[in-house]
């Protein structure tokens, strides 16, 4: 996906909308439509990670091909940040000559990888007249989400209906390779920083199982997953969906990893380092142990408020009903002034004990849910580094009252 002016993508659609009168892929007829599926590599920009796709439509006669894509966004539209950070995202539907879009790939280094798609002429007359018909400004808008309302998942989903069910029917039902949360990381991991903040804010919505349709929310897994669909070409002949597939262009960037990585190991690894920290300081050097043990408090209290405010006040629902509040959350904010008491050696109040206590028990739940027989949230990662800080703050802001 690229971000475009809303202009230019007006002109875009007006344009299209007002095609010669001489045929081409406005008005020729199916059997002179060749259907391919342009899958882009990921990109660079952490916007481009996951990859895009393009539906494109060539007249055999003329010559003429258009490619079709669902990853427009605009920078300026009003509130555009607003409303990114709410799950309200507009994004809109695109269409443009083959070539110039290609051209822009080419340029980023981005590998374009062309299938031909094997549909019946009444197929893909059908396809080509609701694609012109999404490109309507009455119907090119649509409020996109990561997972289940994307670039990809409309491109599938056009392909979809123009095969009367075929790509769905093959797809679902059949075990994916990953979740949501696993894709996203491996895609992400270029980002480490982004990465992890992603990963913190995912709720049990990214670890259920996917089926291969669900899982081709990704352009290079529906890519992968249409070679073994197989269509009936108008003799009643079963063949395969993709007749023939061709890299256009190789790609010159880096390439995410096969697997998601393992958060288990570093963030453990952090979480017992952070809490050997705070024992060792607050023996020798209070106020070294008084400044970590507030930078945790403060970034597990705002971690806390962000999460809280993507389950309540936004539309990502693959961010509800995060088991990771048990153990950041704003009650954290609370404990700072025990922790400053105990720079002085004073003992904390009832009050504070009874938020630690709290914080404790919210611990003591976390590790139950995830141990429990049907868990769905899959953050041992945030538990491994969580569970040894808090065990080392409770214990040395209980030290003065010892």
């Amino acid at each position: 996906m690229r971000p475009i002016t809303k202009l230019l993508s007006l002109l875009a659609l007006i344009l299209l909308a007002t095609a010669p009168a001489h045929a081409d892929v406005t008005d020729a007829p199916g059997a002179n439509l060749e259907v391919s599926l342009i899958t882009y590599g990921p990109g660079a920009t952490y916007w481009e990670r996951f990859g895009h796709d393009a539906l494109q439509l060539r007249d055999t006669v003329s010559g003429q091909s258009i490619n079709f894509n669902y990853g427009v966004f605009d920078f300026s539209e009003k509130n555009f940040f607003l409303n990114f950070a709410r799950g309200r995202m507009h994004y809109l539907m695109d269409a443009e000559p083959a070539g110039p879009e290609e051209a822009f790939y080419v340029q980023e280094g981005r590998s374009i990888t062309r299938q031909r798609l094997a549909l019946t002429p009444q197929q893909a007359a059908a396809l080509r007249d609701f694609l012109f018909w999404n490109l309507r400004p009455e119907n090119a808008g649509y409020n996109y989400d990561y997972y289940i309302d994307n670039c990809t998942t409309r491109v599938r989903d056009a392909l979809n209906k123009a095969l009367g069910g075929a790509i769905k029917a093959a797809l679902a039902g059949h075990p994916g390779g990953m979740t949501y949360r696993q894709q996203t990381d491996r895609l992400m991991s270029a980002q480490p920083w982004l990465m992890l903040a992603l990963d913190l804010g995912l709720g049990p919505y990214a670890d259920q199982p996917l089926d291969a349709w669900h899982e081709s929310f990704l352009p290079m897994e529906l890519q992968a997953n249409l070679r073994a669909v197989t269509t009936t070409d108008v003799h009643g002949n079963t063949r395969p969906l993709v007749e023939g597939e061709r890299e256009l262009s190789p790609n010159r960037l880096d390439v995410p990893p096969a697997q998601a990585p393992d958060l288990r190991l570093p963030l453990g690894a952090a979480g017992l380092l952070i809490a050997a920290l705070l024992l060792v300081t607050s023996r020798h050097w209070r106020l070294g142990y008084t400044l970590l043990g507030s930078l945790f408090l403060v970034l597990a209290g705002l971690v806390g408020l962000l999460l809280l405010a993507l389950w309540t006040l936004t539309t990502h629902h693959s961010a509800w009903a995060n088991a990771n509040l048990l153990l950041f959350n704003p009650l954290a904010f609370v404990l700072l002034p025990a922790l400053w008491r105990a720079r002085r050696r004073m003992a904390p109040t009832r009050f504070a004990d009874a938020i630690l206590l709290l914080q404790l028990l919210g611990l003591i739940a976390a590790v139950l849910l995830h141990l429990l027989p049907g868990a769905v949230q899959q953050n041992q990662p945030w538990i491994l580094f969580a569970l040894p800080v808090w065990l080392a703050l409770a214990w040395s802001l209980r030290q003065p009252a010892a």
